[in-house]
């Protein structure tokens, strides 16, 4: 796929350009063919900006990359730590669109006018974000409910955005090291499929039904539940819950609230959800997570979300469990088993840098210690060493940011590092008592079973085969008949070579032999076995630089790919 010539597209390019111009090197345009598309005023404001404009310009530039400044936010393999700082500040906030229009989608996805359907609906919206605006409203049995209304068009305005995108990083992977390099193809099919998931509004109402149910164990924790018969695609009813954010509590409220258990509560219903439930509330910023008036927490916006699998939520709680009690080495081992190595992998500086970094943050006392940031600091690190960490460990990692963020501002003296450790080693215990089913323990004495069963026979077949001299062992290996092929190699020019010095040798001895047959005035059989070996010789050398060159070549072949 190739840059578009479309008007909306080459409009998109620039606008793109532009923000590598002003936060990045101008050298980047430059090699992205762009700066065609730059007029010299453009071109004058390639001076490095602040970190802290870059959440502003993305919110310009509409939804779609708003939604990118929060993928990368998460991402600190792919930026420094400052701008990661500058997009988790972002405020998805735009300007709300008009009642008429509201109108219009609700009755439209509804089937039903809205003074039908609720017995009340605000005209002015409660918030306004960049894919839709939520409205308080009535149903008609007086209960009271929060209606999210999709903005109008914004299928079409993000279809042609990610058709962009999608351009522009299908150029970064064929013709730049750093697309390849970082993997750029698959962070933007993350995100696209993040961001088409979050424009469906059936699947935002099923996770909010998954995760509820799943957080029913805790009684300080609050999901809303969505209303069936008032949701579609493009429009989401659910129940109102009445509360504030976590950062507008007063001094005073906060004094009176029994933080330290609600923060310790909302860690474990947290990691219950990635390393249990397989299904997790990606973004916990203290905007989302609400102060009700009975002192619980609700959860808000579940559009995003993360999803982990029961081998990676072993893996993390590997991790988690390595990076808490200090083990550096086996912390970077689990990270670099569960990631994807690239041909620009440096194992040796990954491994130093992170065992360091560990070792250095436990020389700062366990209680200081924050998890969260380490595994961002893993991501930084492997990105910068070629390593392509999975998804779910930087999104592990900024959510246990979060929620440390949250935790303090509950409770200024909580330890989230103390909450992780005790909480994994709760889960791990419970995930063996869950895997310890009747099925399981059933199936293993089955497995157990044929095993003792077998055993005397096969034990025997073994024992006979000793006795009777006929016992082999075969090793199969997918390398062997390469292996065996360079080791034919090797002896075949070393058999070449003694041959050629065998000539040489005999040339030698038959010059004192005179013959009639001579050239140029020595014995001429001495000449022809000296000329054979001197022909053979130059055969010999030229064979080896003509297949050392094509080893070379191949080698740089394969690290441009």
């Amino acid at each position: 796929m190739g840059l578009s010539l479309k008007p909306q597209h080459l409009k998109r390019y620039k606008d793109i350009a532009l923000l590598f111009l002003k936060y990045g090197n101008a050298d980047m345009v430059q090699q992205f063919g762009l700066r065609s598309a730059l007029n010299d005023d453009d071109l004058s404001t390639g001076q490095t900006s602040p970190p802290e404009e870059l959440a502003n310009d993305l919110e310009r530039m509409g939804p779609t990359f708003v939604k990118l400044g929060q993928l990368l936010s998460s991402r600190a393999d792919l930026l420094p730590k400052v701008y990661l700082e500058a997009l988790s500040r972002l405020q998805d906030k735009v300007k709300p669109f008009s009642y008429e229009e509201v109108e219009t989608i609700v009755t439209s996805e509804l089937g039903v006018r809205i003074s039908k359907a609720f017995l009340r609906f605000d005209r002015e919206p409660e918030a306004a974000a960049s894919l839709g605006q939520v409205h308080r409203a009535v149903l008609r049995d007086g209960r009271q409910v929060v209606v999210k209304v999709q903005r109008p068009d914004i299928r079409q305005q993000i279809a042609e955005d990610l058709e962009v995108l999608e351009e522009i990083t299908d150029f970064f992977e064929k013709h730049t090291k750093m697309g390849r390099r970082y993997q750029f193809a698959k962070i933007f099919d993350e995100f696209q499929k993040s961001l088409i998931q979050e424009l469906d509004y059936l699947r935002e109402a099923g996770n909010l039904t998954s995760i509820g149910e799943n957080l029913k164990e805790f009684p300080g924790i609050v999901v809303p539940s969505p209303i069936a018969n008032y949701t579609t695609r493009a429009v989401l009813t659910m129940d109102f819950i009445p509360g504030k954010k976590i950062t507008q509590i007063e001094p005073l409220e906060r004094m009176e609230l029994k933080g330290a258990p609600l923060a310790d509560e909302l860690f474990k219903a947290y990691l219950k959800q990635v390393l249990v439930d397989g299904l997790f509330h990606a973004d916990p910023h203290p905007g989302n997570v609400f102060l009700m008036e009975d002192h619980r927490l609700a959860l808000l916006d579940l559009g995003m979300v993360g999803r982990t699998t029961p081998a990676m939520q072993e893996k993390l709680i590997k991790v988690l469990i390595a990076i808490s009690e200090g083990k550096g080495e086996e912390a970077v081992a689990f990270v670099i088993e569960m990631s994807e190595t690239t041909p620009y992998f440096d194992e040796t500086e990954f491994r130093r840098k992170i065992a360091g970094m560990v070792a250095e943050q436990q020389n700062t006392t366990l209680d200081r210690m924050d998890i969260g940031q380490i595994l961002l600091e893993v991501g930084r690190s492997a990105g910068e060493n070629g390593l392509f960490v999975p998804i779910e460990l930087t999104l592990l990692g900024k959510t246990l940011l979060q929620l440390d963020q949250i935790g303090r501002g509950l409770d200024d003296k909580f330890n989230p590092n103390a909450a992780i450790r005790q909480h994994v080693a709760e889960i791990l215990n419970r995930r063996l008592k869950r895997d310890m089913t009747p099925g399981s323990v059933l199936g293993s004495l089955l497995d157990l079973k044929d095993f003792v069963s077998g055993l005397p026979r096969r034990v025997n077949k073994v024992l006979d085969a000793v006795g009777a001299s006929e016992l082999e062992i075969k090793v199969r290996s997918p390398d062997t008949n390469l292996l065996l092929e360079g080791f034919q190699k090797i002896a075949n020019r070393i058999t070449t070579g003694l041959i050629l010095a065998a000539l040489i040798i005999g040339a030698a001895l038959l010059m004192q032999v005179r013959t009639s047959f001579q050239i140029l005035g020595y014995p001429g059989f001495a000449m022809l076995c000296f000329l054979a070996a001197g022909g053979g010789g130059f055969w010999l050398v030229f064979s080896i630089a003509l297949a050392d060159q094509k080893t070379k070549r191949r080698q740089r072949r394969a690290n441009k790919n």
